[in-house]
């Protein structure tokens, strides 16, 4: 297949999946009525996949190492389409919320960013890698724009159901989507070809005992907890603070599109300017717009300008922390290393997610979430700005040099 092909298909799937995961938090307002559960059962379900998809996507990735991304992708799919569709069987299945949700992550973990992010990297030269990588997440960030309002329309007209059912057959159409894809391979560099291939212990072993990636992989705990709360429970804040319905969905398709632009626009920078200190910028931009929008009267107008900033800096770590990776370890075992911070951030998911529903639950309020966010997001600043993003070969292993991974 054509190198083109290949981005558009990858940017394809990944709109799909992303889409329908951030546009949950759109259920959580009439399932908690019609069921008769806490925000903090719903928070948990939505936790719950989250922190699935963080265990599942080291070893997604590992396995479309060895064998490629399509097997996985296909699976992936089928079982993210099973799992929707289980979640609107909750009223009448036990735990079908839950294992609606273990499926879920699952299927989000092999069809969202983890693989085929890799796969384009493999694909694309050094040169242009952290560029193309951006271009692909930006494109794919425009499925929130689109599938959020979608949902909200769904769920008017057909209820939380039905809206549920068309979310599994849009999850199913992946699979097909998956079938055009071939992984190609770009021309190697002089110093990939040189160095020494590790096996995958061995390469997970160096990426452990390097500091700059244990910093980057705890940084990025803080974005999923910051991001997974936002898109879990503003549709609930809202509601508190009196703002319509419909804003919500316009709130979370704006952050779609923001994020477009804000993603092209950092895997350009990333190709020239400290990818380290990027990231932390991020981080710290995003925690001063939540202290800014709290202080703020809540209001139609002051969400979606919210939204929109936030947005902009939704997805644009993805360029940064996968150009990271790419150029420390190298890319023989990149979604492997990339499962593994992954994993961090999502275990931050979880926090995000579950900590909202149970402050809310026993509080009335979301107080002391907000203000668990802001601090967790100046932690991630400070993290990420301290980062050491030598090679493995440059820092040395106890005064020996560590060969970097082809």
């Amino acid at each position: 297949m054509s190198y083109r092909t290949l981005l558009v298909l990858s940017a394809l799937i990944i709109a799909v999946s992303i889409g329908l995961r951030q546009s949950l938090g759109l259920f959580m307002p009439p399932m908690t009525v019609e069921l008769g559960i806490t925000a903090a059962t719903f928070g948990f379900a939505i936790a719950v996949q989250n922190i699935v998809w963080g265990f599942a996507q080291p070893v997604v990735g590992a396995i479309a190492d060895r064998h490629g991304p399509v097997p996985v992708l296909i699976g992936t799919s089928l079982m993210y389409a099973a799992g929707l569709a289980l979640m609107a069987f909750s009223k009448t299945v036990p735990g079908g919320l839950q294992i609606g949700g273990i499926l879920a992550g699952i299927g989000t973990a092999g069809t969202g960013f983890g693989v085929l992010i890799g796969t384009v990297s493999r694909a694309t030269p050094a040169e242009k890698r952290t560029r193309t990588v951006g271009t692909v997440a930006a494109a794919a960030s425009l499925g929130t724009f689109a599938i959020a309002p979608l949902g909200q329309a769904l769920i008017g007209s057909l209820g939380w159901k039905g809206a549920l059912f068309a979310f599994a057959g849009l999850a199913a159409s992946m699979a097909v989507i998956s079938l055009g894809v071939r992984e190609s391979q770009a021309a190697p560099t002089a110093a990939r070809t040189s160095a020494p291939k590790l096996n995958l212990g061995d390469a997970v072993r160096q990426a452990m005992a390097h500091r700059g990636y244990l910093f980057m992989t705890l940084a990025f705990f803080a974005c999923g907890f910051q991001l997974v709360f936002i898109t879990t429970h503003l549709p609930t804040y809202l509601a508190i603070c009196g703002v319509a319905p419909g804003v919500s969905g316009t709130a979370l398709g704006l952050i779609g599109l923001f994020n477009a632009a804000g993603t092209y626009v950092f895997g350009r920078l990333g190709s020239r300017y400290s990818q380290k200190h990027l990231l932390a910028v991020i981080y710290l931009l995003r925690t001063m717009i939540i202290g800014v929008f709290l202080a703020l009267p809540i209001s139609p107008s002051t969400v979606l300008v919210f939204a929109a900033a936030m947005g902009f800096l939704w997805l644009g770590v993805i360029p940064l922390v996968t150009g990271i990776i790419g150029r420390v370890f190298g890319l023989a075992h990149f979604n492997t290393l990339y499962g593994l911070v992954f994993l961090s951030h999502q275990v931050g998911s979880f926090f995000g997610a579950w900590m909202g529903g149970l402050v809310f639950t026993r509080m009335g309020n979301y107080n002391f979430a907000w203000a668990a966010l802001i601090v967790i997001g100046l932690t991630a600043f400070t993290l990420q700005w301290m980062m050491d993003e030598r090679p493995p070969e440059e820092k040395g292993s106890g005064g020996r040099a560590v060969p970097m991974p082809a």
